[in-house]
């Protein structure tokens, strides 16, 4: 039985992407050969029928839909509950003050640490900062620091996709910790067959074309842009639908500075994949992604992408093939690409046709056998082998 302690800054399941896809494991939990000792900030004051222990939080100022847990707060009965588990691995979600409690406690411990690279937070940091800008160099050169000293003390760090990857290297991560593991998708709730005209002409209430866009509604995934191509769109007399599903800081100006934009909220999982199957182009304007579920969820449902070419959703699209993509900013070129796809049938054919191509290897439990498999070789590894960096 393999014993592993998971950190995490929250464990709500449908929260966001990186949620989204530890409950993937989560979910797939066998507790016959591993038993999980949950250590979070938000969450349930008790995790399922696991082992689990709350840690106190704040608030971050500048993004009110997140927390951070303070495990200084609550060490004396972390640090007791933990070696009353006795965990042969250690799994940190995020390179946060949690983080580094557990990445501490596994290194005076000799613990192997594997983590899952969720959120490119360097990315985010030019958004956060985009009125003081004297201070986002510094503050991008502090993350960056503290990146190399978090994931060069992870045994494994298993990371989306090959541009990430590369980026992290540049960033001073060794790549001999790295490890390419892509999310999954549930096919079988994202498919085209949940197509439904009729369920889509209930919301927009008219036949013209549907543009999708769906995403947490924050800055730092780049809605300016998007209210960029609302627009050019209003200025030709809004010829097509823009639906936009999520929630977030950004909704009540997007909502001002959108007024014939269709927004859904935040829908369940059942709810999306039945407007992504509904609708008729999808467009992803952000650059911040350390992958890009929402890409991943759109091709599976049959609907043809234009996204930005920045980010790990990049990787997930191939230009003229899978999708198209464009300059970050350019909210002419998304424009061009989307009037593209929704009037040449047979383009937007080849596009769908090779999308659920992509898309079909893209299995979860597979992925979870090689999340399961990496922790079951780092806790039989003989703890020598382990090679820590400085601190």
């Amino acid at each position: 039985m393999k014993k592993v302690a998971f950190f995490s800054e929250i464990m709500i399941e449908d929260f966001d992407g990186a949620a989204r896809t530890m409950f993937q494991l989560i979910n797939r939990i066998d507790k016959n050969t591993h038993t999980y000792f949950f250590i979070y900030g938000r969450g349930p004051s008790q995790f399922r029928n696991f082992q689990s222990l709350r840690v106190p939080t704040l608030r971050m100022p500048i993004n009110e839909d997140y927390c951070f847990a303070i495990p200084q707060l609550a060490k004396s009965k972390l640090d007791q509950a933990l070696d009353a588990f006795a965990p042969d691995v250690i799994h940190i979600a995020t390179p946060s003050l949690l983080g580094f409690y557990a990445l501490n406690y596994a290194k005076r411990k000799k613990i192997p640490v594997i983590s899952i690279y969720h959120t490119h937070f360097i990315a985010y940091i030019a958004y956060y900062l985009r009125h003081f800008n004297p201070l986002i160099k510094p503050t991008q050169n502090w993350m960056q620091g503290a990146m190399q000293r978090f994931y060069n003390q992870c045994q494994q760090v298993l990371v989306p996709t090959q541009g990430i990857m590369k980026e992290l290297q540049q960033l001073g991560i060794e790549g001999d910790r790295l490890a390419l593991w892509q999310r999954g998708i549930d096919s079988r709730l994202f498919h085209p067959d949940k197509r439904n005209p009729d369920y889509i002409r209930g919301i927009s209430q008219n036949d013209k074309p549907n543009i999708l866009f769906a995403s947490r509604l924050v800055w730092e995934k780049n809605i300016s842009t998007l209210i960029a191509i609302y627009k050019l769109l209003e200025h030709e007399g809004m010829p097509y639908n823009l639906i936009i599903a999520g929630d977030g800081a950004a909704k009540g100006d997007a909502m001002q500075q959108m007024p014939q934009a269709i927004f859904m909220g935040k829908l369940n999982h059942q709810e999306l994949a039945s407007l992504y199957a509904s609708a008729d182009a999808f467009v992803f304007t952000s650059t911040s992604e350390t992958y890009g579920n929402v890409v991943i969820e759109a091709m599976a449902s049959g609907l043809p992408c234009v996204i930005a070419n920045g980010g790990g959703s990049a990787c997930l699209v191939e230009h003229g093939q899978t999708g198209f993509k464009c300059t970050p900013n350019n909210a002419k070129e998304y424009l061009h690409f989307l009037k593209k796809v929704l009037s040449q049938a047979s383009l937007r054919e080849e596009l769908i046709s090779a999308g659920l191509a992509y898309v079909k290897p893209l299995d979860w439990g597979r992925l979870a056998q090689t999340y399961f498999a990496q922790v079951d070789s780092l806790s039989e590894a003989s703890q020598p082998a382990f090679v820590w960096a400085a601190s």
